[in-house]
C-alpha cells in the first residue's frame, strides 16, 4: 500500500495557476508551486515528472474546467445571455491585474510553440467557443436574440472581442477587466438583442 497522497492534484494545479499569474514563465518552478501548497518539490516530481508535466496536467485540467464552468454558469443564471456574460468574465477572472494578464499571456505564447500544450490550448479555446455558441443558440430559441442571427459568426466574434478587450485593457488599464469585458460584450450583442415589447 502506498503512502497517502496528502494534497490532491487539483489543489496543486490551482496553486500552479496562481503562481503563474504572479511570476510568469521564468518564476514558475516546481519549488515555487510546492511552496504554495506546503509540499517539497520532490513530491511534485513524483506526481508530474517535470515542470512540463505539471504544465500538461494544468492544461488538461483547464479543458475540463472549460466544460464545467459553462454548465455551472448556465445553471446559475436566469437567461442564456446572462450566462454568456458570466462565462466571459469568469473565464478571465485569474487575470484580474495587468501583471497577471501579462504572465498568463506569456504562457499562452509558450503554448503556441509547444505541440502538446498547443493541442490543449486549442481544446480550451474550442470548448469556450462551443459553450458560447450553445448559449447564444439558446438565447435565439427563447427570443433573447433576433430571429435570423448568425449564431456561429456571433460566437466567433464574442471570442475575438474577449481576447481583444483583455489585451486593450492590459495596455490602457482603464477600469477593471470584468467591466471592460462586459462593456465590449454588450456592444457586440446589442444589435442582435430582440427588443421586448
Amino acid at each position: 500500500m502506498g503512502r497517502p497522497r496528502g494534497v490532491d492534484d487539483l489543489v496543486i494545479l490551482r496553486a500552479a495557476a496562481r503562481v503563474m499569474g504572479r511570476v510568469g514563465p521564468p518564476g514558475l518552478t516546481l519549488a515555487a508551486v510546492a511552496r504554495e501548497v506546503g509540499l517539497v518539490p520532490g513530491t511534485l516530481v513524483q506526481r508530474f515528472g517535470s515542470k512540463h508535466g505539471l504544465l500538461l496536467a494544468l492544461a488538461d485540467q483547464s479543458v475540463k474546467d472549460a466544460h464545467e464552468t459553462a454548465g455551472r454558469v448556465r445553471r446559475s443564471h436566469s437567461s442564456a445571455l446572462a450566462a454568456v456574460a458570466a462565462l466571459t468574465t469568469e473565464s478571465a477572472a485569474v487575470m484580474a491585474t495587468p501583471e497577471s494578464y501579462a504572465h498568463h499571456l506569456a504562457f499562452l505564447c509558450a503554448d503556441l510553440v509547444d505541440p502538446q500544450l498547443h493541442e490543449r490550448a486549442l481544446a480550451v479555446h474550442q470548448a469556450h467557443g462551443q459553450a458560447i455558441e450553445e448559449l447564444l443558440s439558446e438565447a435565439a430559441a427563447t427570443g433573447e436574440l433576433r430571429a435570423g442571427t448568425d449564431i456561429t459568426a456571433l460566437a466567433a466574434t464574442v471570442q475575438a472581442i474577449t481576447a481583444g478587450a483583455g489585451l486593450t485593457w492590459a495596455l490602457d488599464r482603464q477600469g477593471a477587466l470584468d467591466q471592460r469585458l462586459r462593456r465590449e460584450l454588450d456592444a457586440v450583442l446589442a444589435p442582435h438583442i430582440e427588443e421586448q415589447s
